[in-house]
């Protein structure tokens, strides 16, 4: 007879985002088994920049230091350099200190960290193996699913043995990435278009950065006769680097692809040593997907959107819906959270990736905002003053890319169907600037409290409301007694601290375990149906 593996979370998929829903569902006490097709080693990472609200959930996991301490560089100069090659004419450059320079904004408790995915990946994948309540099958490939109303049957294929196993889940994660078999088996569509074609050539080159005269960086990007061609970007601060040439499909064929060519034009010498780790083209797009769930199964991640990574937003995007998505099955899993919490994963979380795909192309046109190159490399009056403008150009189109506070911590969720409008306006939302606010959907502030916490380490396990005026004790009461009937958790967080007080805005702000706000205001008054809206039974 054969055996079924019962589970109430199945995770499809074991890189950053899948990793990340395993332990952000182990930290809720929710058990959960991951299955990929590998090892759990990545030979060609992708991900490097880990964006503030990223920073954030392994704040919250106890993982930010590891990350910190992930082994790249802290006095590496995180600058921007447009040129013709490593070793040929500068146009412009954009100077950013390194990570230990760089200040903390007073927004977060966590600036953002350089950390490439063959650190990422190892970190997580250990803090997943010693979440006890999770469960990592590697080298189980996913081969299909069915579902019903009361659950999902998958099938996985042991890679080793070739042994099929049966896996019984209340609900399946697809975070199995752009190409996603999870999507496609429950037939949701992907909408968008096509941007270019890319080879990205991983190479090893010990001591580059003292073998050209641009001075470190963390990304280069190169511009020739025809405009701009490709970019060099920093991976390990000392001796791995990422080439990304753009071209079309034929040149992408890897069958007339010359990597080591691109890499000698790059570098503008023929005589520094290096060699060549691995040469993958892939196709730059943006996609969307119509929906984000099919009854019990749910994309998270790049199998529910594409994106440039310009501006290093997938991975980012990804993490910010495992946040979303996990409080929300613990809900459903436990038994106090109601239907629309799975609709309002996918009214909150599709805005937000239209938005960050929308930042990404723009950042991947700013790339390409280079008319009339032609006279680029030429040593002449005419060279010269095309190389400024050129330069200039692109600096100030492409800042926006590495100064976007208002895209890392300032997207909200206007119109969730579980967060109760107050009829004030929005704030502005802008890609480089964030102001903080409790308008209902936005990000909780971060203030930092007398006792040297911030007010984001208060949120995650519960309904945390925020009293700022102890006169309303009453009113917190009344609301906790109905959070309590309703089995929801729950907790009231007294602060007499003149400095949450004025970012709180109101004295009764209402948190959810994501860090963002559900309700605010200056009384309680339907108590009962505040908490059947913000646990999804409204």
């Amino acid at each position: 007879m054969e055996t079924v593996i019962k589970t109430p979370v199945l995770i499809v998929g074991g890189g950053p985002v899948g990793l990340s829903m395993a332990i952000e569902l182990g930290w809720r006490g929710i058990e959960s088994i991951l299955v990929d097709e590998g090892d759990g080693t990545i030979e060609h990472p992708r991900t490097g920049l880990i964006a503030m609200r990223t920073m954030e959930l392994f704040r919250r996991w106890g993982l930010a230091q590891r990350v910190r301490d992930c082994g790249f560089p802290d006095d590496y100069e995180l600058s921007m350099v447009f040129c013709t090659s490593l070793n040929g004419l500068l146009l412009d450059q954009e100077k950013y200190p390194s990570m230990r320079d760089a200040p903390t904004p007073p927004e977060t408790p966590e600036k953002k960290q350089r950390c490439p995915q063959l650190w990422l990946q190892p970190i997580l994948t250990d803090a997943g193996r010693a979440e006890s309540k999770a469960k990592l099958l590697f080298k189980h490939r996913f081969e299909s699913l069915q579902q019903d109303d009361q659950g999902v049957t998958a099938v996985v294929t042991n890679v080793d043995t070739g042994e099929q196993v049966t896996i019984r889940a209340d609900y399946l994660l697809g975070c199995d990435g752009a190409t996603s078999s999870v999507r496609e088996q429950v037939g949701i569509k992907m909408e968008g278009k096509l941007l270019s074609y890319s080879v990205n050539v991983l190479i090893h080159a010990p001591d580059l950065v003292d073998q050209h005269k641009m001075g470190p960086a963390e990304r280069y990007l190169f511009v020739g006769p025809e405009g701009t061609w490709g970019n060099l970007t920093v991976v390990d601060g000392n001796e791995i680097w990422r080439l990304t040439v753009l071209g079309s499909e034929e040149k992408m064929d890897l069958k007339n692809f010359d990597p080591a060519f691109w890499v000698r034009r790059a570098i503008g010498r023929d005589d520094v040593a290096f060699k060549v780790d691995s040469t993958i083209p892939w196709r730059r797009s943006e996609m969307l997907a119509d929906h984000y769930y099919r009854g019990r199964v749910v994309l998270v991640g790049d199998s529910a959107h594409t994106m440039s990574p310009t501006g290093g937003m997938g991975m980012n995007t990804g993490a910010q819906e495992v946040l979303d998505l996990g409080w929300k099955l613990e809900g459903l899993i436990k038994g106090w959270g109601g239907p629309a919490l799975l609709r309002s994963y996918e009214e909150e979380r599709r805005p937000v990736a239209r938005r960050n795909i929308g930042f990404s192309t723009q950042n991947f046109r700013a790339w390409q905002d280079t008319p009339s190159p032609a006279a680029v490399c030429d040593l002449t009056p005419e060279g010269e003053k095309v190389r400024q403008d050129l330069g200039r150009r692109l600096r100030e189109s492409t800042r926006v890319e590495w100064e976007s506070l208002g895209l890392q911590l300032g997207h909200r969720y206007e119109d969730s169907p579980i967060c109760v409008p107050d009829g004030t306006p929005p704030t502005p939302d802008e890609y480089s600037t964030y102001i903080p606010t409790t308008r209902p959907g936005s990000r909780a502030p971060h203030v930092w409290l007398g006792d040297g916490r911030s007010t984001l380490d208060l949120f995650g396990h519960a309904f945390v409301l925020v009293c700022t005026d102890q006169r309303l004790q009453g009113d917190a009461d009344t609301l906790a007694q109905a959070f309590a009937a309703r089995k929801v958790p729950f907790q009231i967080e007294c602060i007499d601290e003149p400095s949450v007080a004025a970012a709180y805005e109101m004295p009764l702000v209402l948190v959810r375990p994501d860090g963002h706000v559900a309700w605010r205001g200056n009384q309680v008054t339907s108590p009962g149906q505040l908490v059947d809206t913000v646990r999804g039974a409204g």
